[in-house]
């Protein structure tokens, strides 16, 4: 995929698996607790744009907005995000909520380092696992821009959804269902065909599946 420097990638898909799905559990939770505002400003980036960020403040005219050259953005476990009308961009009191929340997660959340506090930042380790107690309880919606809200759509689940949780790699007529939905998904330019060849070749888990079936649904309600 192409990466332009200058622009965030505010792709969710561009994440680990681990990282979405913890990602998708925050803003579950955060929606529960009246959260609705809140959108994803930024996920993957490459080295290259971490260091053209940088440089910005330091060989580059503007003002600083990363400390390091060496974030977890880079290695797909991290995302950015934003609070939408009617708070500020960035407004403490609600990144202060969502901190609390993430906590409760085992999410880490820039707000609570000690040096150089990034509180927009939330990151997981890779082997984040899911609290207990805890689980998705519908089809979390995570709006990118500031004029969408989460949602949280309980009830009726489409049957992409269950399809995902009932994958069984033994069963041909699943498999065969599987690949032809993401093959459409595809060809709708809803996803990267890197995905279905990880089906193929046998090293997409079952979580990966949900997390690409559930962004799916999110691309195709846009």
């Amino acid at each position: 995929m192409s990466i332009n420097i200058t622009k965030a990638c505010r792709d969710l898909d561009q994440l680990l698996s681990v990282a979405q799905i913890a990602c998708r559990l925050l803003f579950q939770e955060c929606y529960k607790e009246g959260i609705k505002n809140i959108f994803i400003t930024e996920t993957y980036r490459s080295q290259e744009r971490q260091n053209y960020l940088y440089a910005q403040g330091r060989t580059r005219p503007g003002q600083i907005v990363t400390w390091t050259l060496n974030s977890n953005h880079t290695s797909r476990l991290a995302w950015d995000i934003a609070i939408g009308p009617p708070q500020s961009l960035y407004d403490e009191a609600t990144l202060k909520r969502v901190g609390v929340i993430a906590r409760k997660l085992s999410i880490i959340w820039g707000g609570d380092w000690t040096d150089s506090i990034d509180r927009p930042h939330f990151e997981v380790p890779i082997s984040w696992k899911m609290p207990a107690n805890y689980k998705f309880e519908g089809q979390v919606i995570i709006p990118s821009s500031s004029t969408k809200k989460v949602q949280l759509i309980i009830g009726e689940r489409k049957e992409e959804t269950k399809l995902a949780q009932a994958w069984n790699p033994h069963s041909t007529a699943i498999r065969t269902a599987t690949e032809s939905f993401l093959a459409q998904a595809i060809k709708e330019g809803v996803i990267q065909e890197s995905h279905l060849k990880d089906l193929r070749n046998g090293v997409m888990t079952t979580d990966h599946l949900l997390g690409l079936f559930i962004t799916i649904q999110q691309r195709r309600a846009k």
